[in-house]
């Protein structure tokens, strides 16, 4: 008797755990598709990979969909964030400034911070940059994805943050995007979690 209370509880936790997981990967999964087009002071840039002294794929979609914003009038400044990572020679900010540069985009209307390593740290430093000159509103630019996450955030992070996710992304393949969602879901769902607790 007592062996089969428990074996309901443990059936009744799986269930309540397939619910959450799968409740959570479909709001990821809707909220990739939101774009919040609207006036902002800025975009953050969440940063990324970088190679060498260049954007990885996925880096230069961000920075790409970040000038298009800037030169559609929808931003002022673009804030870069990311600083030097395991393996790297520069930080994902300067990498993303550069390429910005010679990309026509206005050195006067760029701003970085150097020393992120993770999203949040990537909000935490660019509303530091962001307070320093002025600006109160922003654009988020990240791959679909990891918006949900990223607005939630930035939404701790105190800063007015709308979403615009890239509108290509480098995670097209089935075996790419696969283990970045579960990824997403993972981290999304141990975030809620972790400040539920704090």
């Amino acid at each position: 008797m007592f062996r089969n209370k428990w074996k309901r509880i443990l059936i009744v936790l799986s269930l309540i755990h397939t619910i959450l997981v799968a409740a959570t990967a479909t709001s990821i999964w809707t909220f990739a598709s939101e774009s919040e087009l609207l006036e902002a002071d800025a975009a953050i840039v969440l940063g990324t990979k970088v190679i060498g002294g260049e954007p990885s794929p996925v880096l230069e979609q961000r920075i790409r969909h970040a000038i298009d914003l800037y030169e559609a009038g929808y931003v002022e400044k673009i804030i870069f964030t990311g600083g030097i990572t395991d393996g790297a020679d520069f930080a994902e900010s300067v990498v993303s400034r550069n390429f910005a540069i010679r990309n026509n985009i206005p050195e006067e209307d760029i701003l970085i911070e150097t020393q992120s390593l993770i999203t949040e740290e990537n909000f935490r430093f660019a509303g530091e940059v962001a307070k320093e000159n002025g600006l109160s509103s922003f654009l988020v630019v990240s791959d679909p994805l990891h918006m949900k996450r990223a607005l939630l955030m930035a939404e701790h992070a105190g800063i007015e943050a709308y979403s615009s996710p890239t509108p290509s992304t480098e995670f097209n393949a089935f075996a790419d995007i696969v283990p970045f969602f579960a990824r997403e879901v993972i981290c999304y769902m141990a975030y809620v979690a972790m400040h539920a607790i704090i």
